[in-house]
């Protein structure tokens, strides 16, 4: 099973959208930092970006 690399994002929000993404999170039975990465991906997603797996980000070594 291939290891999944996760980055950390520390960023300054606004006290009442963190709180209703707080909400939102548990109203979906999320967490805030998943909650955050889909609203990223779909907000990506509709503006036409593309989010590249992580396997074109970190290649796996082969030996030999």
């Amino acid at each position: 099973m291939p290891k999944t690399k996760i980055a950390t994002l520390n960023l300054r929000i606004d006290p009442g959208v963190k709180e209703a993404v707080r909400e939102a999170a548990d109203r979906d039975h999320r967490s805030i930092a998943n909650m955050v990465e889909m609203l990223i991906r779909r907000h990506c997603d509709e503006a036409g970006i593309t989010i590249p797996e992580q396997s074109d980000l970190f290649p796996e070594k082969k030996d030999g």
